[in-house]
C-alpha cells in the first residue's frame, strides 16, 4: 500500500517535520519513505510517500494526523492513494543526517569562535572531574558489592 501525505501550513518548513516523520517510519518499520519539501503559490507544505502494510500505513497515517513537531505550525494534512515510486526509508534517514550536520555545523563554527576556553577554564573542569571519579568509583564498587551479596555471591 502507498499513501501521499501534504502537510500545510505557516510554519512547517525548518521545524524538523522530516526528521519527525522519518523517527515515526522507522519505529513503524515501514520499508518505503520518501520526504520532500515543498513551497508553491505562497503555500508550505512537507510532502511525505509512504510504503508499507495497511495496518503500518493505518497507524502511521493516525499518528500524522494527532502529531506534529514542537514548533511546527500545520493547517491542513491531506491523504491519498499513491501509484509512483517510493524511495527506500533507510535512504531518507542517510539524507536527513547530511542536511542536520549541514545545518549544524555553520552554528558550532560560530559558537566555537564564539567562546574562548580558557586555560583556568579547563584546569577547572579537570578539578571537577577528579573530585567526581573517585567518589563515583567507590560507589560503583559499593554497588557491585551489594548486588553480589543479594546473589549468594560473596
Amino acid at each position: 500500500m502507498k499513501l501521499k501525505i501534504r502537510i500545510t501550513g505557516p510554519n512547517v518548513l525548518d521545524v524538523g517535520y522530516r526528521v519527525f516523520l522519518l523517527k515515526h517510519a522507522m519505529n513503524l518499520a515501514l520499508p518505503g519513505l520518501s520526504t520532500y519539501n515543498w513551497e508553491e503559490n505562497g503555500l508550505t507544505e512537507v510532502i511525505a510517500l509512504v510504503e508499507g502494510d495497511e495496518a503500518r500505513i493505518a497507524a502511521f497515517r493516525q499518528m500524522v494526523e494527532k502529531n506534529k513537531p514542537e514548533l511546527a505550525e500545520v493547517s491542513k494534512v491531506t491523504f491519498e492513494d499513491y501509484s509512483g515510486e517510493v524511495g527506500r526509508t533507510s535512504e531518507v534517514a542517510m539524507f536527513c543526517s547530511f542536511v542536520q550536520l549541514d545545518k549544524a555545523i555553520p552554528l558550532l563554527l560560530k559558537i566555537q569562535d564564539n567562546t574562548s576556553v580558557t586555560p583556568q577554564i579547563l584546569d577547572e573542569i579537570r578539578g571537577i572531574r577528579e573530585d567526581v571519579q573517585p567518589g563515583y568509583a567507590r560507589q560503583v564498587r559499593e554497588d557491585i558489592r551489594a548486588i553480589k551479596e543479594r546473589l549468594g555471591m560473596s
